[in-house]
C-alpha cells in the first residue's frame, strides 16, 4: 500500500520523464530516463555560453532538482570562460574543479562518490542538431562518448548540408 501523498519516485534517482517544458533562464538539459544508468551518459546540456557564472546556476539547480544536492562539478577549465574554485547556489556551495575532460563533458558529483556525466552540446550549435545529440547521449544502451556523438551529429567547417566542399 502506498502514501497517497508520497511521490512516486526518489527525488535521488533520474527521472523517467523525457520533456519538460523549459521555463526561461533554466538550463537546456536532458536526463537518461532509466534508473539503470546503463549508458555511457547520463544526460546532455546545451549551454547558451561558455560563461560559468551564468551558465552553471541554472544547471545547478535542474539537476538538484532530480537528483539532491551536488557537491562538484568538474570541467575542463579550457573550454570554459571565468571558472571559479566555488559557486554558491540557491544558498548551497559547489566546488568547480578542473579536469582535462574535454569540452564536451561535465562531470557532476553528488555526495562524495556518486558522479554523472553529461554531454555539453557547444552553445552555438544549431537547434535540431542540438536536440538529435542530446536525444542520442541519453539513450539507455549507448555507449557512445560525447565527442563521438557530438562529431557525427555536428557539421564540420568543411562540411555543410550537402557534404564535403
Amino acid at each position: 500500500m502506498t502514501d497517497a501523498g508520497a511521490s512516486p519516485t526518489s527525488p535521488l534517482l533520474l527521472p523517467d520523464e523525457v520533456h519538460r517544458a523549459v521555463r526561461p533562464g533554466t538550463a537546456l538539459l536532458r536526463l537518461e530516463t532509466t534508473r539503470s544508468r546503463q549508458g555511457l551518459l547520463d544526460g546532455a546540456w546545451w549551454p547558451r555560453t561558455r560563461d560559468v557564472a551564468r551558465e552553471f546556476p541554472p544547471l545547478v539547480t535542474a539537476l538538484t532538482e532530480h537528483l539532491g544536492p551536488l557537491s562538484r562539478v568538474g570541467l575542463d577549465a579550457s573550454a570554459w570562460n571565468g571558472v571559479p574554485t566555488r559557486l554558491t547556489v540557491d544558498g548551497r556551495v559547489v566546488h568547480v574543479d578542473s579536469f582535462p575532460v574535454g569540452d564536451d563533458t561535465v562531470l557532476i558529483t553528488r555526495g562524495d562518490e556518486d558522479h554523472f556525466a553529461l554531454m555539453v552540446v557547444p552553445p552555438d550549435t544549431e537547434p535540431e542538431a542540438a536536440r538529435t545529440a542530446m536525444a542520442r547521449a541519453v539513450r539507455a544502451d549507448n555507449v557512445t562518448r560525447a565527442a563521438e556523438i557530438l562529431v557525427a551529429v555536428l557539421p564540420s567547417p568543411t562540411t555543410g548540408p550537402e557534404g564535403p566542399s
